[in-house]
């Protein structure tokens, strides 16, 4: 008979716990998600007795079949050949595949869960139909505002559990590991399905899918529990889900047909006058998250080069902000809890308006607070731009690294104390942003910036732009206000921003009676705003001391 096609595109793994459930009937919440367009179910149930099983999956096969959806038993081999269903899904601490191949025949499906490489070459090896690929987020570590669903206090990592972030996350793989899997895949079995599960919901959907496909492999669907079982309206639900599953991010489809990518620094430099003045024309807003000792020198800057500042930390106010048009600066400065959570709200109105977001994980590896926060905001949304100096890049690199043991240098307030030197910054900038698919900008006395294929140092600036407080955290606002107002090739506004900004520093200490910091300041802001004035003027001539070149 041979097994059926599978559509993994939206994989649903039932709960029948009364506090997923409730008092609904489980058969009639599942043919609401399949009239919504749910396209493999798995019979998920723990607690039950073998009778109860086998007569709730019988009416469970009555239903998938009627809408030609393949039906799947979590780990009951026993169950699924009492049933005649399509197949089962196995965990790591389940029957081998090989045993449960030869009990079930090859025309059957066999899902397997795999959380790394090791565990998905092996599987695939032994014929795996599909895998399972998680757990991606633990509820209660990167989904702040909604309370932890239920299923984040279950034990064993199979597909259908998502476990607690406390006590079991050593699974925890984050797109960074989910994108590590596939990799591997691509090279040894790259038409092996796999759906990743494990902290997925409505808002970070489609930014799994977007970060971790390569260029061999991406993943096939998404398996979500709650997100369906626990809904309001099963059907609906399915319908929207399924739809952010087959359509690209706004992140994404904003910035696309932005024209060619710039290869060249010639192309580049010819471009920085262009970019200056979208900025200085288009006015975009730049909403700033940041500290308190920086608001008033990076609202002064964000005016100096053409966009409209608000220093605005309520997360509640971000939906309305989005809408405007302009980018989201979400600076670490202040950590608290609180601020944690009006960071979700805020990259997810962005996320959802395209709107770029430039993170400044400010001090990321002074203390375990500032480190569990990375983990934390790096997992909340889509970061368009990841801007820190050595130290602060090097924590954000080894804290998301999979597969490796998360082994910090301690850094000194926000100071970096790493010296790197460019080449090393490239391959630091360039793994990151590869691993993110984003613009990552590593700073000290030569900015080395990158998309993960393209790769620009920028030798611009002065010492004394590190003498005052706050230089970097404007840089961040600097950035996000030429990214929000360039339409065209990214990676080329941030260099211009990096120019701009180095340049202006130049300027501004060779300007006559500036003798330290506090001259410095005002000294800076004049020359920025001069570089705008001067540039949409026609005159171009500071140009001229750009320090650009390709890695």
């Amino acid at each position: 008979m041979g097994k059926p096609t599978v559509d993994y595109s939206l994989y649903l793994v039932t709960d029948s716990t009364p506090a997923i459930l409730g008092e609904r009937n489980l058969v009639s919440v599942v043919e609401a998600a399949l009239k919504g367009g749910v396209t493999l179910v798995q019979y998920r149930d723990k607690t039950s007795d073998t009778r109860v099983l086998v007569d709730t999956a019988r009416e469970l096969h009555v239903v998938t079949k009627k809408y030609g959806v393949p039906l799947l038993i979590n780990d009951r081999v026993d169950v699924a050949l009492a049933v005649g269903c399509e197949g089962v899904h196995i965990g790591q601490d389940d029957m081998d595949l090989p045993t449960a191949r030869k009990l079930l025949g090859d025309d059957k499906i066999i899902g397997v869960s795999a959380s790394t490489t090791q565990e998905a070459q092996k599987a695939c090896d032994e014929g795996a139909d599909y895998l399972g690929i998680g757990t991606i987020f633990s509820t209660s570590t990167y989904s702040i505002s909604p309370p932890p669903s239920p299923q984040t206090t279950k034990k064993k990592n199979k597909l259908a559990d998502i476990p607690p972030s406390k006590s079991n996350t050593k699974n925890i793989i984050g797109t960074a590991g989910l994108r590590t899997i596939l990799s591997s895949l691509a090279q040894t079995h790259p038409t092996t399905p796999t759906v990743c599960i494990g902290g997925l919901h409505p808002h970070n959907i489609q930014r799994v899918l977007y970060q971790s496909a390569t260029d061999g492999k991406a993943p096939d669907g998404v398996a979500l529990v709650s997100a369906i079982v626990a809904a309001a309206d099963p059907e609906a639900e399915s319908r929207r889900l399924l739809e952010l599953v087959r359509t690209p991010p706004a992140f994404v489809t904003r910035s696309a047909g932005a024209g060619e990518r710039v290869e060249s620094v010639r192309v580049v430099l010819d471009l920085v006058g262009e970019v200056v003045g979208a900025v200085d024309g288009g006015n975009p807003l730049s909403h700033n998250m940041t500290n308190l000792v920086v608001q008033n020198f990076a609202a002064n800057v964000a005016l100096a080069v053409g966009a409209s500042p608000i220093m605005a930390n309520y997360g509640e106010e971000a939906a309305d902000l989005a809408k405007l048009g302009g980018a989201l600066v979400v600076n670490m400065g202040t950590v608290t809890p609180e601020a944690l959570v009006n960071y979700e709200k805020a990259l997810r109105a962005y996320n959802l308006a395209g709107g770029p977001v430039v993170y400044d994980p400010v001090g990321a590896g002074a203390t375990a607070v500032r480190r569990n926060a990375v983990k934390t905001i790096m997992g909340l949304g889509y970061l368009d731009i990841i801007k820190g100096n050595e130290g602060e890049i090097l924590t954000v690199a080894s804290l998301t690294a999979p597969d490796s043991p998360q082994q910090q240098q301690q850094q000194r307030g926000v100071d970096s104390s790493h010296k790197l030197s460019v080449a090393e910054k490239a391959t630091l900038v360039s793994t990151l942003a590869r691993r993110e698919r984003n613009i990552v900008v590593c700073t000290g006395k030569t900015d080395v910036v990158s998309d993960g294929t393209r790769t620009f140092a920028v030798s611009n600036g002065h010492e004394m732009l590190g003498r005052v407080t706050g230089t970097g955290c404007v840089l961040g606002t600097t950035i996000s206000a030429f990214a929000a107002a360039y339409g065209g090739d990214r990676l080329v506004a941030v260099v211009a921003a990096l120019v701009v900004f180095g340049i202006a520093g130049e300027r501004a200490a060779e300007r006559e009676g500036v003798v330290g910091p506090g001259g410095f300041v005002p000294a800076f802001l004049d020359e920025l705003f001069r570089v705008r004035k001067e540039t949409v003027a026609g005159d171009l001539e500071w140009l001229k001391r750009t320090k650009v070149e390709k890695l």
